[in-house]
């Protein structure tokens, strides 16, 4: 994933992440360029960071508030272009039919712009996730919530089911993440073992324990990796072998945690 600069005065950089949904990142800083009308077959979830864009959808005009997250649905022609002259930085998610179904298309088209500030945040949140390499199950737990209130803010006379508790299912869920405390997994793994939809599995277990599935994980991976620092194991080493990506990713997670990084710890531990 690198920044590049383009002869449109633009710096944009984009990847294909490692979680099931999501087609493409695109990050982008335009100042001068314009997209002319063109099509999609994926879902385009944008947030706008700075700046503004107005575009057409369907022959109708629109913007883009900074407090609002914006839904493109695929197929339907659409432009943009800056409406301010610095121009506009925006982060954006391509996302396939299995978040969004085709007969949300129309009602996205009616309502593109939503003004949610939870919904904002969770978006905010999928991509700071999506740019650390190991923090797969963080961005596709945040993503299947935000597919839950995406669906329900376009179904606006469908009632919400109200959240319910579901104790054994969060057991189970706990069980099979210690059992897979280096290896790791998915929600998507986790879906089909345990016959749960992803938001209702990440909901349930966040009620039972007040944590996240993503946080439970890491604390179980860095609980074990005191247990080896203290062993006298070096860093690069501890990180492989409780499922860190690499020993920064360990760094980070560790010192968020413990209150200093992994090789201090180390070397201040009693002998």
């Amino acid at each position: 994933m690198a920044a590049q600069r383009t002869a449109t005065d633009a710096t944009v950089s984009a990847w294909r992440p490692r979680v099931p949904g999501v087609v493409e990142v695109f990050h982008a800083h335009f100042t001068g360029y314009a997209y002319p009308m063109h099509v999609h077959d994926a879902w385009t979830l944008l947030i706008v960071d700075a700046g503004a864009v107005r575009y057409d959808l369907d022959r109708h005009e629109h913007g883009t508030p900074l407090d609002a997250v914006t839904l493109l649905p695929p197929h339907v022609p659409h432009n943009g272009a800056p409406a301010t002259p610095d121009g506009f930085r925006k982060r954006v998610l391509y996302l396939d039919g299995t978040l969004l179904p085709d007969d949300l298309i129309g009602p996205a088209v009616d309502r593109p712009d939503l003004r949610d500030p939870v919904l904002r945040r969770r978006v905010g949140q999928v991509h700071a996730a999506l740019a650390r390499p190991g923090e797969e199950l963080e961005a596709a737990s945040r993503l299947a919530l935000i597919g839950e209130r995406l669906r329900a803010a376009l179904r606006p006379g469908q009632a919400r089911p109200a959240p319910r508790r579901d104790p054994v299912l969060a057991r189970r869920l706990r069980e099979l993440l210690d059992a897979r405390v280096a290896e790791g997994l998915t929600l998507d793994e986790a879906t089909v073992l345990l016959g749960a939809h992803p938001a209702h599995l990440v909901r349930a277990f966040s009620t039972a324990y007040g944590i996240a599935p993503h946080q439970y994980l890491t604390s179980r991976r860095v609980g074990r990796a005191r247990r080896l620092l203290l062993a006298g194991h070096a860093p690069a080493e501890v990180a492989a072998a409780t499922g860190f990506h690499d020993q920064s990713h360990l760094t980070r997670h560790f010192k968020k945690l413990v209150g200093v990084p992994p090789g201090r710890y180390r070397a201040g531990a009693s002998r």
